[in-house]
C-alpha cells in the first residue's frame, strides 16, 4: 500500500483552511488550485500574465518536491474570472504544457479574492 504524503507551500492559509498544496498518493500527485501568489512575501501581481506564470511556478515547485514536473501532468483545470482572458492565457498554457498536453478544462468563475484572476489545479502521474 502506498504512503500518503502532504506537501505545503508554506502559506499560512493552508493550515487555516485545512488543505495541502499537494498530496502524493502512489505515483499520483494532486495539486490544489493554485494562484500566482509569491509565497515568500505573500504578494500577488496585478497583471494576468504574471499571475499565470506565478501559478505555474508554484505548481512546478510542488511537483518537484513530489519528484515530478509539469511534463508529468495528465489533467489540468483552469479557472479564470473573465472569458476574455483566454487570448492572454492560452499561449502561456501552451508554453508550459507543450510536452505534456494534459486533458484540460477551462472554467469561468469568481475566485476567493477580487485581485485573483486565475487559479490552476493539476493532477500528475510520475512515470518510471
Amino acid at each position: 500500500m502506498s504512503e500518503r504524503r502532504l506537501i505545503s507551500s508554506g502559506s499560512p492559509f493552508e493550515a487555516v483552511a485545512g488543505y495541502s498544496r499537494a498530496v502524493v498518493e502512489g505515483d499520483f500527485i494532486f495539486v490544489s488550485g493554485t494562484t500566482g501568489y509569491d509565497y515568500a512575501d505573500m504578494s500577488l501581481p496585478e497583471d494576468l500574465a504574471e499571475q499565470t506564470h506565478g501559478c505555474f511556478r508554484n505548481i512546478a515547485a510542488a511537483l518537484a518536491e513530489a519528484g515530478a514536473s509539469l511534463d508529468d501532468v495528465v489533467r489540468v483545470r483552469y479557472i479564470v474570472t473573465r472569458a476574455d482572458y483566454a487570448d492572454t492565457v492560452f499561449p502561456i498554457f501552451g508554453q508550459y504544457f507543450r510536452t505534456a498536453r494534459p486533458a484540460a478544462t477551462l472554467i469561468v468563475a469568481g475566485l476567493l479574492q477580487p485581485q485573483m484572476k486565475i487559479e490552476i489545479e493539476v493532477t500528475a502521474r510520475r512515470r518510471g
